[in-house]
C-alpha cells in the first residue's frame, strides 16, 4: 500500500514536470499514451491523475490569489497612513511658514519704528500691484481682516449675512464667468470671495464699476470642487457642488483656474484640520474642582466606595483587532464600493457600543467613523444621483437605497430615489419618436410612461416596506410626473388639432392604461381628468361650433325635397349607418326605389349629431356633465329652430306637409334616440334633453302658431 502510493506521487511528479516542460505538445503526448496502454482501464487511470493534477493546481492559484489580495489590502492601508502622515506634515511645513512670516514681518515693523526713513523707503520700493495672495502672506492677522472688511464694504447685501468673527479672513478672490450646467450656456459674470470658512459669490453692477451684489454663500463643510475637461470652445472651467446644485464657472485662463482648485482644495483642508483640532480639544476632559478638605473620617470611605463602580463603568474595551482596524476597514470597503460591508461593520460597532458609558477613548473613536459615515453617504447619494446612468430601472438604485435606509436616511433616500425616478421618465419620454399616426404615438408614450411608473411604485413599495411616512412623498411625485405625462399628451393630442375621434381614442387608451395602476392600490384616474378636463371641453365647444356651422350652411341651401339615393347599395348603406346611429325603425321612412321621405338635411344632421354623442361618451367623466349637454342643446336647438321656422313660413301644402314628416322623424325618433344613449352613456337622465322634446308638443299641436320653439 505504502510503495504503491509512493509510486503514485513519483509519477504525479513525473506527470507534473512533464506538462509543465516548454516542449509539451498534447498531441504527441496522447498519441504516446494511447500506444502504450494496455486497454481502457490504463487510461480511465491516467484521466484521474490529470484530473488529480487540475484540482491541485486550481487550489494552489486559489492560495496565491487570496494571498496577493490580502498584501494588496496591506498595501491599501499603508498607502492610507502614508497619506494621513503626508497631510500632518503639510499642515506642520504650512503652520511653520506662517511663523517664518510672521517672525519677519514683526523684525521688519520693529525696524521701521526704530528708523522710520528706511520704513518709508522700504514702502515707496514695494510694488503696489503685487496680487491679493503675496499681500495676505505678508500681513498679519489684523491686516487681513482689514482687507476682508474693506472688500465686502463694495457688495451689498451681504453685511447682515455675513457677520464679522475674529478668525474670518479673506483667502483668495478674482472674477469668474458662470455657465449654465445642462446647455453651457454663459448667465453671468460673478466675482468670488474665497474665506477661510466659506465662498461668497457675488454678481457684479453693470453701472458701478468695482460694485458687486450678494449672490450665494457656501459653507466649505458642504462645498466640493471638481475639475471640468476643457472641450474648445468651452475651457479653463470647474465645477462647485453643493447638495443638491451645482454651479459651473470659468477663469480668465489656465493660470488662474489652477490658482482657483489648488487654494480651494487647501483651504477645505486647513478648515478640516482646524475643525477637528477644536472638536479635540473640547473632547479633552476638563479638570473637576478640587472640594474642599472634610473633617469627617467616614467621608473617604464612602468616596471610594462610589469611585469603584464609576471607574468599573467607564472601562470600554477598544482594543479588540476588528475595533482597532475599523476605521481604516471603512476606507476600503467605500473605495471597494462595498457598501454593505461597511453599512455592517458600522452596524456591528453600534450594537456592541449600544449599551455602553460615553468615555473619551469612545468619542475619539465615534469621531473617526462618523468622518467615514459622512463619505459613504455622499458616495451612496452620487450613486442615486440623476447625472449617474439611469438605465438598469428603479431595481438599479436599490442597493444605495437600502444602504442608505440601513443609515438612518430615509428621507433622504426617498427624495434622492423619486428625483431619479423621475428624470428616468423624462429622459423615456423625450427618446419617444413622433410618428406620423398620433394614436400610434400615444399608445407608445402610455406604455413607456405607465410601465416606469408602476415599475417605480413595486420598487418603492419593497425598498420603503417599513416607512409609511414616505408614501406621501411619492404620491405627490406621482401627481407631478402625471403633469408631466398629460403636457406631452396634450401637445400632441389637442394642440395639433386633431378630430374628436382621434383625441377620444387617445383618452380612452391613456385611461386604460391608468387603471392598470390599481394592480397595486394606486388610483390616479381623478388626477388625469383633472389635468385633462380643460383640454376636452375645449375639443368638445370646438366640435360642437363646427357642427352648428355645418347645420347652418346646409339649413340655407334646404329646399325639402326627398333624397334619391339611385342604387339599392346605397340604400342599404344609409339603413346601416342608421341602425348604427340607434334609429331602428327607419324603414318607414323609405319608399318605393331609392327614395327616401325625409330631407338630406336632417339625414345628415342626425348622422353627425350622433357621431358627435358617441364621441363624446367616450371622453366623459362628471365634470364633463354640464359641458356636454349644453353642447348637444345648442346643436339640437339649430335644427329644432329651422324646422319650425320652415313650417311657419312655408305656404305650398305639399311641402309643408314634407316639413311636418321631417319635424315628426326629427321630434319623435331622433331626440328620444338622443336622450336614450345620453342617459346610458351616463348613468342618469338628463332633464334639459326631456324638456327640449316636451317643449316640441307645442308646434306638433299647433303647428300654425306663430310661437318659436326655444
Amino acid at each position: 500500500m505504502a510503495m504503491a502510493l509512493s509510486l503514485g506521487e513519483g509519477g504525479g511528479s513525473r506527470l507534473r514536470r512533464q506538462l509543465e516542460s516548454g516542449g509539451f505538445a498534447a498531441g504527441e503526448y496522447v498519441k504516446q499514451l494511447s500506444q502504450q496502454s494496455d486497454g481502457d482501464r490504463d487510461l480511465q487511470e491516467h484521466r484521474q491523475r490529470i484530473q488529480a493534477l487540475s484540482e491541485e493546481t486550481a487550489q494552489s492559484l486559489k492560495r496565491n490569489v487570496y494571498q496577493n489580495y490580502r498584501q494588496f489590502i496591506e498595501t491599501a492601508r499603508e498607502i492610507s497612513y502614508l497619506e494621513s502622515e503626508m497631510y500632518q506634515l503639510s499642515h506642520i511645513l504650512t503652520e511653520q511658514k506662517g511663523i517664518m512670516e510672521a517672525v519677519t514681518q514683526a523684525l521688519l515693523l520693529q525696524a521701521d519704528r526704530d528708523d522710520p526713513a528706511l520704513g518709508a523707503r522700504r514702502a515707496a520700493a514695494a510694488d503696489p500691484f503685487l496680487p491679493l495672495s503675496a499681500k495676505e502672506a505678508a500681513a498679519s492677522e489684523e491686516g487681513r481682516q482689514r482687507t476682508l472688511t474693506t472688500l465686502l464694504e463694495k457688495v451689498e447685501g451681504c453685511r447682515d449675512l455675513l457677520p464679522e468673527s475674529p478668525g474670518k479672513y479673506l483667502v483668495y478672490n478674482g472674477d469668474l464667468v458662470e455657465y449654465d450646467a445642462d446647455h453651457m450656456a454663459q448667465i453671468q459674470r460673478v466675482h468670488a470671495f474665497l474665506m477661510n470658512d466659506c465662498l461668497l459669490v457675488a454678481t457684479t453692477l453693470p453701472n458701478r464699476r468695482g460694485a458687486y451684489r450678494y449672490d450665494a454663500l457656501y459653507p466649505l463643510d458642504g462645498l466640493a470642487v471638481v475639475n471640468v475637461k476643457d472641450n474648445p470652445p468651452m475651457k479653463d472651467m470647474f465645477k462647485l457642488l453643493m447638495f443638491p446644485e451645482s454651479r459651473i464657472f470659468q477663469a480668465e485662463n489656465a493660470k488662474i483656474k489652477k490658482e482657483w482648485l489648488e487654494v480651494l482644495e487647501e483651504t477645505k483642508r486647513n478648515r478640516a484640520l482646524s475643525e477637528k483640532r477644536r472638536l479635540e480639544q473640547e473632547a479633552l476632559p476638563r479638570p473637576a474642582p478640587t472640594p474642599p478638605e472634610s473633617t469627617n473620617p467616614f467621608e473617604e470611605d464612602e468616596e471610594e466606595e462610589e469611585e469603584e463602580p464609576s471607574a468599573e463603568e467607564e472601562v470600554v474595551d477598544l482594543s479588540l483587532e476588528w475595533i482597532q482596524e475599523l476605521p481604516e476597514d471603512l476606507d476600503v470597503c467605500i473605495a471597494q464600493r462595498d457598501f454593505e460591508g461597511a453599512v455592517d461593520l458600522l452596524d456591528k460597532l453600534n450594537e456592541y457600543l449600544g449599551d455602553k458609558p460615553v468615555s473619551q477613548p469612545v468619542k475619539e473613536l465615534r469621531l473617526k467613523v462618523d468622518e467615514r459615515v459622512r463619505q459613504l453617504t455622499d458616495v451612496l447619494v452620487f450613486e442615486l444621483s440623476p447625472d449617474r446612468s439611469l438605465r438598469g430601472g428603479p431595481r438599479a438604485t436599490r442597493r444605495a437605497v437600502s444602504q442608505l435606509i440601513r443609515l438612518g436616511q430615509s428621507t433622504k433616500a426617498c427624495e434622492l430615489f423619486l428625483k431619479n425616478r423621475a428624470a428616468a421618465v423624462q429622459t423615456a419620454i423625450r427618446q419617444l419618436r413622433i410618428e406620423g399616426a398620433t394614436l400610434l404615438y400615444i399608445h407608445k408614450l402610455c406604455h413607456v410612461f405607465f410601465t416606469s411608473l408602476l415599475e417605480t411604485a413595486r420598487e418603492f413599495e419593497t425598498d420603503f416596506a417599513g416607512n409609511n411616512g414616505c408614501y406621501s412623498a411619492f404620491v405627490v411625485w406621482a401627481r407631478s410626473s402625471m403633469k408631466m405625462f398629460v403636457d406631452a399628451f396634450s401637445k400632441q393630442v389637442f394642440d395639433s388639432k386633431e378630430s374628436l375621434s382621434t383625441a377620444a381614442e387617445c383618452v380612452k387608451v391613456a385611461k386604460e392604461h391608468c387603471k392598470q395602476l390599481s394592480e397595486i392600490g394606486l388610483d390616479l384616474t381623478f388626477i388625469i381628468h383633472a389635468l385633462l378636463v380643460k383640454d376636452i371641453k375645449g375639443a368638445l365647444q370646438s366640435y360642437k361650433d363646427i357642427i352648428i356651422e355645418a347645420t347652418k350652411h346646409r339649413n340655407s341651401e334646404e329646399m325639402w325635397r326627398r333624397m334619391n339615393l339611385m342604387t339599392p347599395e346605397a340604400l342599404g348603406k344609409l339603413r346601416e349607418e342608421m341602425r348604427g346611429c340607434g334609429v331602428g325603425n327607419f324603414d318607414q321612412y323609405t319608399g318605393d326605389d331609392c327614395w327616401v321621405n325625409l330631407s338630406y338635411t336632417v339625414v345628415a344632421f342626425t348622422k353627425q349629431t350622433m357621431a358627435f354623442l358617441e364621441e363624446a361618451l367616450k371622453l366623459y367623466f362628471p365634470e364633463l356633465h354640464m359641458v356636454l349637454l349644453e353642447s348637444l342643446v345648442e346643436i339640437i336647438l339649430v335644427a329644432v329652430q329651422h324646422v319650425d321656422y320652415s313650417l311657419r313660413c312655408e305656404q305650398d301644402p305639399e311641402k309643408k306637409a314634407f316639413i311636418r314628416q321631417n319635424a315628426s322623424f326629427l321630434y319623435e325618433t331622433v331626440l328620444p334616440v338622443v336622450e336614450k344613449r345620453f342617459e346610458e352613456g351616463v348613468g342618469k337622465p338628463a332633464k334639459q334633453l326631456q324638456d327640449l322634446r316636451n317643449a316640441s308638443r307645442l308646434m306638433r299641436v299647433n303647428p300654425e302658431s306663430t310661437t318659436s320653439v326655444v
